[in-house]
């Protein structure tokens, strides 16, 4: 892999800074990466290389006259499809929506541009963003640069196959059961899913987060700074902070860990994955913590009550759209919306009321541990045509429990590497932090990074392989 991809969002400010590398020069190389691997991966929508290098060029002269705009200046990032931005369409993921530009930019995209991030794309996701799955009746296939053959998971699928693939340091995806840090598990990358309202977002919908997806825990760190300034457009949007985004330092020693390994529902964890996450905590516990095992936070009837909720609230959205356009909406997906046609207001409202349950189990399980440590997810991989693990719209939700709970209890969640499978495929374990204590899941995730060393070495495309 060129050098210059393996760089990090302080050591590319460093060069900028010195006069050793602009924007434009780095860009240049972004761009190469993209023209050999995106063929492959299909993880872009949007592209638009040109606009990028005017982008990198003004920020180029930026830093030449040391009047930068903030901590990401000629950074390059991409933003979730979801995401609007200004005079662009927003399909999400469908080829059903109407195409038609979006009147202003959402929260993060304004973020992004007030600190003069090169945004050179939109990546993809499913219909929706109701899968974790690469699979989308409007855009490509994306694949998982790790096996062409697998999946990337989603819904921020393009986000974490661009990152996977070297398209820069800086990948932002959203999450509302998980679909920051399944992709992110599934993929190798650090997957960072804040407290509700940390990142404003806009629509905000229950448990809807959004969050940085990243090769190391620093730039995911170094993005929160711009990403968490409040915006009025989003009801649950946090006051200012002033943390030090960047504080580390975190001694482990006597923590209460809590080691989950059981979900209590959906699909059963593959035993790669439980080994790497067992020696995982062992790694907590070599450095002082307490690892307490700890039972699951969710239920079947706590996950198949969210499953009528989301399936009722999603029938509303499309019941008056136009027979010819929902017929355009992937298969899988419309047959699970179809569901909620059947679901009574009343059945609705108590499918809702499951997401509090969940919100009081997670509680409890706090008053007993300082945080928890789990699968992020249960399998190793699965085909990239699939449309989820299972490939069944009448149990589509199987691998989200050990990620689902912390959207409704508003906790902080990431999802960082640690190993591998026997067939070569990244697994990620998820650390949970107390509601809005978002440092202290950073901190404990850059200490698993420091104690494991990371990832070395990440996917080349096809035609670079000897």
């Amino acid at each position: 892999m060129n050098d210059l991809l393996k760089l990090t969002i302080r050591q590319l400010a460093g060069l900028y800074a010195a006069r050793k590398l602009s924007p434009s020069e780095y860009w240049l190389a972004v761009e190469a990466r993209v023209a050999v691997f995106e063929p492959h991966v299909q993880a872009l929508y949007l592209y638009d290389p040109e606009n990028a290098r005017e982008q990198a060029a003004a920020s180029t002269a930026r830093w030449m006259k040391s009047k930068t705009l903030g901590p990401l200046d000629g950074i390059p990032v991409t933003l979730k499809e979801l995401i609007a931005t200004k005079g662009q369409p927003v399909p999400l993921g469908t080829a059903a929506v109407e195409l038609l530009p979006a009147t202003e930019d959402a929260p993060i995209a304004g973020r992004m541009r007030e600190d003069g991030a090169v945004i050179f794309a939109k990546t993809t996701c499913p219909d929706y963003g109701m899968l974790s799955s690469g699979l989308s009746s409007f855009h490509h296939l994306s694949r998982n640069p790790w096996n062409l053959t697998q999946n990337p998971g989603g819904s921020s699928a393009g986000a974490a196959a661009a990152g996977a693939a070297g398209f820069g340091p800086l990948h932002i995806g959203t999450d509302i059961g998980g679909s920051v840090r399944l992709p992110a598990g599934w993929t190798g990358l650090f997957g960072f899913k804040p407290s509700q309202g940390r990142i404003p977002v806009d629509p905000y919908y229950v448990g809807r987060c959004a969050g940085p997806m990243t090769r190391t825990v620093e730039d995911a760190a170094i993005s929160m700074a711009t990403l968490s300034r409040p915006d009025w457009r989003d009801g649950t949007s946090l006051p200012p902070n002033d943390f030090d985004w960047l504080d580390s330092a975190i001694d482990v020693k006597g923590m209460k860990i809590g080691l989950m390994l059981d979900a209590g529902v959906g699909l059963a964890v593959d035993e790669d994955v439980r080994e790497a996450v067992t020696a995982a905590a062992k790694r907590f516990e070599e450095a002082g913590a307490i690892v307490i095992p700890v039972g699951p936070v969710i239920t079947r009837q706590m996950l198949d009550g969210l499953d009528n909720f989301w399936r009722a609230r999603f029938w509303g959205d499309i019941e008056k759209m136009p027979e010819e356009r929902r017929a355009l909406i992937l298969p899988y997906i419309y047959e699970w919306a179809k569901g909620g046609a059947h679901v009574s207001g009343v059945e609705a409202v108590r499918g809702f009321n499951q997401t509090i349950e969940m919100r009081k189990t997670c509680g409890k399980l706090f008053t007993t541990v300082d945080a928890v440590i789990s699968p992020t997810n249960p399998i190793v991989s699965y085909p990239a045509e699939w449309a989820s693990p299972t490939n069944d719209p009448a149990l589509p939700f199987e691998h989200i429990g050990f990620t689902v709970p912390w959207n409704m209890s508003e906790q902080p969640a990431s999802s960082i590497n640690c190993g591998f499978s026997k067939s070569g495929m990244p697994i990620g374990l998820q650390i949970v932090g107390p509601r809005y204590d978002d440092l202290l899941v950073l901190k404990l995730s850059r200490a698993f990074e420091q104690w494991t060393g990371g990832i070395s070495q990440w996917p080349e495309p096809p035609e670079a392989v000897v």
